[in-house]
């Protein structure tokens, strides 16, 4: 992306790629991730590793839930990614296949691949353990969601409590040389943003059902009566 395109730019060229209107209840989500990722293209020290791919998608998926019309949601990423500079299929491919190395190991594992430098862990954690670790290095709040999608996705996630593994994923980021204090905070957000949207979705989708039963109710009442048989 050229250095001198401005916030404006990227949002133009984003309303030229999605025509669509979008929901109030998703527009503040869409115009954050906008200027978030318009601001990380222009870092110098910004690499769109694994476990920023992971936490892009894991934020814009779960920030993106019941979105209406479900099937515009891959062209709204699309065009979110493409107006930065960004290729929405490499990351999707990327978490993908940060996800699936992950299916046969344990939180632990994690945890000691870090430890020792990525020996043994898959490539893709190697990439992003590399990615850290380089004088250059810029952090983004959407890595410390991918670390997180990451250790859920791991043998033995499920059966931990969300606190428990939050704070596990704290101790492995400050492992890594992320700076705990900024995860916690970055994570808590995240964590207390998914609560509201889960509200916002439930209140959203209860009014369209009295909506829909409400005018079911007065198309029945203004239906014509059957003429009696003779």
């Amino acid at each position: 992306m050229s250095p001198f395109l401005t916030v404006a730019d990227s949002k133009r060229a984003f309303h030229a790629a999605f025509p669509h209107v979008i929901s109030p209840l998703y527009r503040r989500l869409v115009d954050e991730l906008l200027v978030e990722l318009h601001l990380l293209s222009k870092q110098r020290g910004f690499q769109a590793d694994p476990l920023f791919a992971l936490g892009l998608v894991q934020v814009f998926d779960m920030g993106t839930r019941g979105y209406r019309p479900e099937e515009q949601t891959s062209e709204l990423f699309s065009a979110l990614c493409a107006a930065c500079g960004l290729d929405a299929a490499a990351l999707r491919a990327q978490r993908d296949q940060a996800l699936a190395s992950m299916g046969q190991h344990s939180v632990e594992q994690v945890k000691t691949w870090i430890d020792s430098q990525g020996v043994g862990a898959p490539e893709l954690l190697r990439e992003a353990l590399a990615n850290v670790r380089r004088d250059d290095f810029h952090y983004s709040r959407l890595m410390a969601v991918g670390l997180l999608a990451l250790l859920e996705e791991a043998r033995g996630a499920d059966s931990m409590d969300p606190q428990t593994l939050r704070q596990f994923a704290h101790e492995t980021a400050a492992s890594m040389g992320l700076l705990k204090d900024r995860v916690d905070k970055d994570l808590a957000l995240y964590a207390s943003n998914l609560e509201k949207l889960s509200q916002a979705v439930e209140l959203m989708e209860e009014t369209v059902a009295a909506d829909r039963r409400r005018k079911e109710r007065l198309l029945t009442a203004e239906a014509p009566e059957s003429p009696e048989a003779g």
